[in-house]
């Protein structure tokens, strides 16, 4: 894994962190087995060894306000790779995440593409959820952010990047992204963490969720959905 590869990288894989210092050790490590890419961590104001840990890898470290589009966008913005991939921390990808994105990709109507989800827990709760998502995300081509959303530079910007918004950053570019093609899911899953239903609930976690999305399709602003997806968060 390099740091700060040269400008003819094919893969950048961009790491939106704040406050992570549980997680970004093993994720780094993780990524270790695609030592073909470029790994670049954007940290949005951590107060915790978060940035510490970055460094001690040998990874490229990048500083931004706080914000996943912002720092995505930075992130983007920085990258050498001609395909982006953006990954959230308690995100892993399959050992053959490459080629899955690599075979997408090179599909003519493709825009963009995410990985299907699972989620590291045991439990029929779960297993439902990720059910759910990977409907969601094949009938309406709206895979979440911790699907791993990756797609080529050019349609990145061609999309105008993510938007400066404080929630649903991943679904604003998606739609973007499906004026240029369709939104692909691999047949590959990534395994994301199931910390955020434990210890917010499962059941109080999924239906908030759903809320959200809903608000989404119904064309309620950004802004008045995190007023109230913060507002419940505050209130577990």
């Amino acid at each position: 894994m390099t740091s700060t590869g040269p400008k003819t990288l094919h893969t950048s894989i961009i790491i939106p962190a704040l406050n992570e210092q549980e997680q970004i050790p093993a994720l780094l490590a993780d990524l270790r087995r695609f030592p073909q890419t470029e790994v670049l961590v954007v940290d949005g104001g951590s107060r915790d060894r978060t940035p510490e840990l970055v460094r001690r890898a040998g990874i490229r470290l990048l500083h931004s306000p706080p914000g996943r589009g912002r720092q995505q966008n930075l992130g983007a913005a920085a990258a050498g790779g001609d395909t982006l991939l953006f990954l959230h921390c308690d995100t892993r990808l399959p050992a053959d995440a490459l080629y899955h994105m690599q075979r997408m990709l090179a599909t003519r109507d493709v825009a963009a593409g995410a990985f299907r989800l699972a989620i590291d827990a045991a439990g029929a709760g779960f297993r439902l959820i990720e059910w759910g998502a990977n409907l969601r995300a094949r009938l309406l081509q709206l895979p979440w952010g911790d699907q791993a959303l990756f797609m080529k530079r050019e349609y990145f910007v061609r999309a105008g990047g993510f938007p400066d918004q404080p929630l649903l950053e991943e679904p604003l570019l998606l739609q973007r992204l499906k004026r240029l093609g369709r939104i692909g899911i691999t047949e590959a899953a990534v395994t994301t963490s199931a910390r955020r239903w434990q210890e917010r609930g499962l059941l109080r976690t999924t239906l908030l969720n759903q809320v959200i999305l809903a608000g989404f399709l119904c064309g309620i602003s950004p802004q008045r959905l995190a007023r109230i997806y913060y507002h419940r968060q505050a209130g577990q």
